[in-house]
């Protein structure tokens, strides 16, 4: 790539502040810019990078007041975290180039119905009625069932794993070796004390533009679907279980766990580790500390919560403040 500032500040409906003709190559972090990059600066920690990085472009938010002379040329935008994550969307949509490819050892089957521009890769496996909409790409070594329906512009990456009759919508990205439609943990006690396998006849909803980390399982239902609402975002090795509903914009960090029928609202966040225990349910905009915990229901929408059993989040922070001082002489 290459962009001028001018053109930047056009693309994101900033203003420049020092040369429009600054010339940039490739993204770097703030604290490692080098000449010939762009970085952005949104966290007030980094501002004593703004002063020293050798960036030719630095994008700000336009409340930026800067306390030493900068050298960069400043782009100056409503919001520079967002700005960045547009720019690079825009720079990955010049480069993708979508063309109709089927890779010579791939297995297609007589059935399936593939759109236009379609690229699948070798060793790919298309099952029997399966659909795949237009410009979606299908990597090499990716599993897709029989009767699976996957929209417009998806991208399934190497190794993906995608069971029968699974349902897919437009913009969903799954990385490598993510599963969709597993069984669920469901077995039955027998008197015996053998455990008798329960089946599971439902399947995976997800509906558009949620993405699915690498190595993230998400299982089928035992009746119905296990659904994933559109815009949810899920980290690599996360586990969501049988006849879970994942609300849209929700997001939930690496290693984190929803266990069955527990259903959670939109816009929650799941950091690090977050456990969510079965046959629960959790408000809108509910936040989950790392390592979290829960093993009852949220009902009251907008809190926030920490530790394990997961309690309000400022009610933790007392807690351990007390706790903290229990063990010195």
């Amino acid at each position: 790539m290459e962009f001028k500032a001018k053109e930047i500040a056009e693309i994101l409906n900033g203003t420049i502040e020092g040369n429009p003709d600054a010339t940039v190559t490739t993204f770097a972090r703030i604290e490692s810019g080098k000449p010939g990059a762009i970085c952005f600066f949104a966290n007030p920690k980094y501002e004593h990078y703004v002063y020293k990085c050798e960036a030719d472009i630095i994008i700000v938010n336009n409340t930026f007041e800067p306390k030493e002379p900068v050298s960069a040329t400043m782009i100056r935008v409503e919001n520079a975290y967002a700005s960045v994550a547009a720019l690079l969307d825009y720079v990955t949509a010049r480069k993708r180039s979508y063309r109709r490819y089927r890779g010579l050892r791939s297995r297609v089957r007589w059935s399936a119905k593939v759109g236009r521009k379609v690229y699948i890769g070798d060793f790919a496996y298309v099952g029997k009625n399966a659909c795949i909409g237009d410009f979606t790409k299908i990597y090499e070594n990716v599993y897709i069932g029989d009767d699976v329906k996957i929209g417009s512009y998806c991208t399934i990456y190497p190794g993906a794993r995608i069971y029968p009759g699974m349902v897919i919508g437009d913009r969903v990205i799954i990385h490598s070796n993510a599963v969709i439609g597993a069984d669920g943990f469901g077995f039955a006690p027998l008197e015996d004390g053998t455990w008798k396998k329960i089946e599971h006849t439902g399947n995976v909803v997800i509906e558009d533009d949620v993405e699915i980390g690498a190595n993230t399982c998400v299982d089928k239902s035992q009746m119905g679907s296990t659904v994933i609402r559109k815009g949810a975002k899920i980290d690599d090795l996360c586990m969501i279980a049988h006849n879970v509903e994942i609300g849209p914009n929700t997001v939930m960090a690496a290693m984190s766990g929803v266990a069955g029928s527990t259903k959670v609202g939109e816009h929650c966040i799941m950091a690090g580790q977050v456990g969510i225990a079965g046959h629960l349910t959790v408000a809108d905009n509910t936040s989950f500390a790392a390592q979290t915990g829960l093993q009852s229901s949220v009902k009251q929408p907008g809190m926030s919560f920490m530790g394990t059993p997961a309690i309000p989040y400022m009610d933790y922070m007392r807690s351990y403040a007390m706790f903290k001082k229990a063990g010195k002489k």
